[in-house]
């Protein structure tokens, strides 16, 4: 018999919120956290705008020692380290550093690229014969799991402490991970999520591919939009999200508060076949991801309420919400509302699926679906396949049971996972 996980705690570092509050005000306002910054047009970018937090030295402060921010680089582990003690803390557990190990608890946060910064000034210091003063944190801020280490130290983690990395996908992957852990006993808690950096050097292959828009280096916050006919591409953006998830007996006797429980989910390849490609989706595996979701949940198509697709303003925008439709099995009069995160904080990357998974469960505990903005001017295929009604363009107060959460990533890889409202 395979435990039940539910979700205890939560947090979040996104370009339109930091922290909970912030995060779920901006939700049901609809408020774009995406900003113009001069440094990318110098630096030569087409698209001028993103997504970053914002996240003052002072606040800083109140999450590490100076100790831990000297010469702290990586933005991405900043955040990520921010949102998994917030979630930590929210799930009503205490951080002692001078503690002893948890061995009940683990780590599976997930990263993309971490420390570029950091990576490049160990690069020059190299390059001019320096080895000796690239200092001692050089290793630990640029390698894969520098995210998980920083926070298996700071929480005291002792069961499985990992990163994973898988695109965009990367978020979502993560939370199905730790929750598998769990359901088959070998661990009682787990931290998971995932987390970006931002700039320049994790943004310019993107630019360099042509898929972020460059029409709205003028109007940043109406740049990001999924799912509208005038979508020109995505805008990137960075940050982190943590949720805390617990075996349902380990968070009864704690008298924990329970946002919701994780019903099932699914993750698959589309091996790169049948239209499937480095960059582009198979829409055959992207219809079993999300078939063997709803199998493994043991519900049915009918019973989801709401949609968090992975819509980042592309021209795939449309053939996903033709595999979504097509893998549910819904006629265009049943079909579930369809949300998109991204039109508020952009796409980020590693941490997109982490963040929208938070905002996924933010929507069953307070009883509303945030808007997908900037989608007015809905495409004429998406509008065909689900029509108007199916898309939130302001908050809608309603109470909501089950939503389904999706990622799909470079290397057609793809993630999908289901929550619902807790039942005893």
């Amino acid at each position: 018999m395979k435990k039940r996980v539910v979700i205890t705690g939560l947090g979040v570092v996104s370009p339109n919120g930091v922290g909970i509050p912030d995060f779920l005000k901006s939700l049901k306002q609809g408020i774009s956290g995406i900003q113009y910054y001069p440094q990318l047009k110098d630096q030569g970018f087409s698209c001028c705008i993103g997504g970053i937090p914002e996240v003052s030295d002072a606040l800083k402060a109140t999450y590490l020692t100076p100790l831990q921010l000297k010469n702290f680089n990586s933005s991405g582990i900043l955040y990520g380290c921010m949102a998994g003690m917030d979630a930590w803390k929210d799930a009503g557990l205490r951080i002692d550093q001078e503690g002893a190990v948890d061995y009940d608890t683990g780590i599976i946060f997930g990263a993309g690229q971490s420390g570029v910064d950091k990576f490049r000034e160990a690069i020059y210091k190299l390059d001019q014969g320096q080895v000796r003063r690239l200092g001692s944190n050089t290793v630990s801020q640029t390698m894969s799991s520098g995210i998980s280490a920083y926070l298996g130290g700071i929480l005291g983690c002792g069961n499985q402490v990992s990163t994973n990395s898988s695109a965009c996908t990367t978020g979502t992957e993560a939370i199905l991970m730790g929750a598998e852990r769990i359901q088959n006993g070998k661990a009682k808690r787990m931290v998971v999520g995932s987390c970006s950096d931002h700039g320049t050097y994790i943004w310019g292959g993107f630019d360099a591919m042509k898929v972020m828009t460059y029409k709205h280096n003028d109007s940043p916050e109406q740049g990001s939009r999924p799912m509208s006919a005038s979508a020109s591409g995505f805008v990137p953006g960075s940050g982190a999200g943590a949720l805390l998830l617990e075996d349902l007996d380990s968070a009864k006797a704690r008298g924990a508060v329970i946002y919701a429980e994780i019903l099932g989910g699914h993750i698959n390849s589309g091996g790169q076949r049948n239209g499937g490609t480095m960059t582009a989706p198979n829409s055959v595996a992207v219809q079993k991801c999300i078939e063997s979701a709803v199998v493994d949940a043991g519900i049915k198509a009918v019973e989801i309420d709401t949609i968090n697709g992975h819509l980042t303003a592309t021209s795939k925008d449309a053939l996903e919400i033709k595999n979504w439709k097509k893998a549910l099995g819904l006629s265009k009069n049943s079909f579930p509302v369809v949300n998109s995160l991204k039109s508020m904080t952009g796409h980020c990357l590693a941490a997109a699926g982490s963040i929208e998974c938070v905002a996924s469960v933010l929507q069953i505990e307070h009883g509303f679906i945030f808007p997908s903005i900037n989608c007015q001017d809905l495409h004429p295929e998406i509008m065909e396949e689900i029509g108007e009604l199916s898309i939130p363009h302001q908050v809608r107060d309603q109470k909501v049971t089950t939503v389904i959460k999706a990622s799909f990533g470079f290397g057609d890889v793809n993630a999908c996972i289901i929550f619902r409202k807790f039942k005893d």
